[in-house]
């Protein structure tokens, strides 16, 4: 099944930013870009990524996140400051869990896996408000691993996946909060 979606942005930073206790804040400086596009590496994720190739991320190496969820959870603040790589509207994340899919935005399909779920840390109520984490809970986002290599490009794009998705419950919260 074929599902039409957009890729809102793109994030890829070679360093962590939240690390240590929300109280001290943020890392300073960490160079964070939002490119137009990104190079998918195969059992690496994003080619500059901080977790590009690091092995115990390899399942995990490429995060999503549905805007939808993101504003029902903080409301107007960019959704850059969550940290996923990849910011998607109109695309149900929760069932392709442990499930293979593609994402083609023109320069052919890009194969992921689904995994685990993106858990919200406790960072997410310093840098997008008190009471974000909490809303998050459940609708954090995906994480995958990319099966093969290719491009995704900020706009529209389309899922290939062997389960329904629909595009009302992006926002929705879930109550499994493991892979399946």
């Amino acid at each position: 099944m074929e599902y039409p979606f957009e890729i809102v942005s793109l994030l890829v930073s070679p360093r962590h930013a939240y690390f240590g206790r929300p109280k001290d804040g943020p890392a300073d400086e960490v160079e964070t870009s939002t490119p137009e596009q990104v190079e998918i590496v195969a059992d690496k994720g994003i080619r500059g990524d901080r977790f590009f190739g690091v092995r115990a991320h390899t399942e995990a190496a490429v995060t999503f996140l549905a805007l939808e969820a993101w504003r029902a959870a903080a409301g107007d603040v960019d959704p850059v400051v969550a940290r996923r790589n990849v910011v998607v509207r109109g695309l149900e994340l929760d069932p392709l869990r442990g499930r293979e899919f593609t994402i083609d935005t023109g320069d052919g399909p890009v194969r992921f896996r689904g995994g685990r779920p993106a858990h919200p840390c406790s960072w997410m109520d310093t840098v997008a408000g008190d009471g974000t984490r909490k809303a998050l809970i459940g609708r954090g986002g995906l994480r995958a691993q990319p099966l093969s290599s290719g491009i995704l490009r900020v706009g529209a794009a389309v899922i290939g996946a062997d389960v329904e998705l629909d595009a009302a419950r992006a926002a929705d919260q879930v109550k499994r909060a493991q892979p399946l």
